[in-house]
């Protein structure tokens, strides 16, 4: 789906709840101004602080001891100001580790992650500009209509595949309008056609392997590499996609037995679909044949670029890698996300103007989020100058001492559920709450890559229902079902999903 297409969607969904709502939930900008107004005017209150730190920079767990702070107003009043510009390109002085635009260290803002979050916005709405991501799902939708089940598993598949790898959430929006004919239309009611795309791309997103802007963001925020925990997120991924789609199968099949126990129920009309009569989408041409395996290759070619190969295959995080490994990072992966955005616009014969303009629209589609990834990171720079950062990490230290590194695992999932209400954008709750919990997970003996899978489980959970995400309530106005309705459907699932989460997580930090 082009992101004309979603822009368009959004609108209709507005249109279904028209202003006149007594409270809006404030986009993921205002509520990051708002956290850096908070947090700088706390760091007048909060005593200065810091850790004795190791060769690898890491906190020494029992060295914090308060310091003399000698920054000036003006000195925090200017911090306040610079913190968008620090939170992009700062520099960390490698002495007295201030971070300032003008200073001469180490890179301290998330450039690198910005210009990534950009390229690969310009590559997937190169992709949907082509048409053979929506044909391909349409055609797949259509081959399986008189097959049900086999339907709502293999549409809920391609989802869930598409939110680990990229992030593929808002962009089901577009599919409503397709999906819930062809549900209709094999004795289904509303809610399997909301609960087929909902949950499928969500617990993708949820169990995150390379997902740029859940693990990606998460991963540099905690100082690691995108590739650390690849294998655990992929087991969870494989158990959490399969008890989904077990449990959205198991739903249709009672609702397909006995209309009366829908919990949708049915608008006039829905039960007079057929699945015979449904319009065949265009078949798939070569180009877009040549586009969907480009575009496979390149999201295959990412995780391999990331992969600590040695580390996952020997289960040894110190093992020295394998001649093949490439280690990349995000200016790589920026790198090879543009190149790959102007292959497949050639590929596509879009021609010098579309394609510029396509890849320039795709970048300002996505400069939100990357905006919102700054914003958080200057917080972060706000923290670090005013000596607070490591007073934060002492009040929570005396918590996780001495605490298994089992239920240390649960408490970051569980402490991030509010988290996640409060600040809806995944990756500004990523650069907002690793810089505290990467530390913590030194001082519990467990490793980072567990916090990042437990933070980001946590955030993916919260997006599956929680009314304040575009995804969720924008699927349930396009399905014209009641959110109340809903959450009576998806609550059994939350819960047996939440236990799953923390059996995992507990089981990430023994094993690792």
């Amino acid at each position: 789906m082009d992101r004309g297409d979603d822009l368009s969607t959004r609108a209709d969904v507005e249109a279904e709840h028209p202003a006149g709502r007594k409270f809006t939930f404030p986009s993921a900008l205002t509520v990051l101004v708002v956290v850096t107004l908070a947090v700088w005017a706390l760091a007048f209150l909060v005593p200065p602080g810091v850790y004795d730190r190791n060769e690898d920079g890491a906190p020494v767990q029992g060295t914090y001891h308060r310091v003399d702070s000698d920054q000036s107003f003006v000195d925090r009043l200017n911090d306040l100001f610079l913190s968008p510009v620090n939170g992009l390109y700062g520099v960390q002085d490698a002495e007295t580790g201030v971070v300032g635009p003008d200073l001469a260290g180490e890179l301290y803002g998330s450039a690198g992650v910005f210009l990534f979050v950009l390229a690969i916005g310009a590559f997937i709405t190169v992709v949907f500009a082509t048409g053979a991501l929506d044909r391909g799902i349409g055609r797949l939708a259509h081959r399986l209509r008189d097959r049900g089940a086999l339907l709502i598993a293999g549409v809920m598949l391609v989802f869930s595949l598409l939110g680990t790898v990229e992030g593929f959430a808002e962009e089901t929006l577009g599919f409503y309008g397709l999906i819930i004919p062809l549900m209709l239309a094999l004795g289904y009611d509303r809610m399997v056609a909301t609960g087929t795309i909902i949950l499928g791309a969500g617990i993708g997103v949820l169990c995150s392997t390379v997902n740029p802007f859940a693990t990606g963001v998460a991963s540099s925020a905690a100082d690691i590499s995108l590739g650390d925990g690849i294998v655990l997120r992929a087991v969870m991924w494989v158990v959490l996609t399969a008890v989904t789609i077990a449990y959205v199968i198991r739903y249709a099949n009672r609702v397909r037995r006995n209309p009366e126990r829908s919990l949708s129920g049915f608008l006039p009309g829905d039960r007079e679909h057929n699945a015979a009569e449904e319009a065949e989408p265009p078949e798939l041409t070569r180009l877009h044949q040549v586009v969907l395996v480009l575009v496979a290759l390149v999201f295959a070619f990412m995780i391999f670029s990331v992969v600590p190969w040695a580390g996952a295959l020997t289960g040894d995080a110190e093992a020295t890698p394998y001649g093949f490994e490439l280690g990349w990072s995000f200016p790589q992966l920026a790198a090879l996300f543009l190149v790959a955005a102007v292959l497949v616009g050639v590929v596509a014969r879009f021609g010098e103007q579309k394609l510029s303009s396509t890849i320039i629209q795709g970048a300002a589609d996505f400069i939100s989020p990357a905006l919102v990834i700054v914003l958080a990171r200057g917080v972060t720079v706000i923290m670090n100058n005013s000596q607070i950062t490591d007073t934060v990490l002492h009040s929570i230290e005396g918590a996780v001492s001495g605490t298994s590194s089992a239920l240390f695992a649960v408490f970051v999932f569980l402490v991030n559920l509010p988290l996640a209400f409060l600040i809806p954008s995944t990756s500004g709750h990523a650069t907002l709450a690793m810089p505290i919990l990467a530390p913590l997970a030194d001082f519990a003996g467990v490793s980072r890559a567990v916090v990042v899978t437990a933070w980001q489980a946590a955030s993916g959970w919260m997006n599956l229902w929680v009314p304040t995400t575009a995804v969720t309530i924008g699927g349930v106005a396009l399905a014209k079902i009641g959110y109340d309705r809903y959450l009576r459907f998806v609550w059994p699932l939350l819960a047996v999903l939440a236990v799953l989460i923390c059996g995992f997580v507990a089981l990430g930090a023994v094993w690792t």
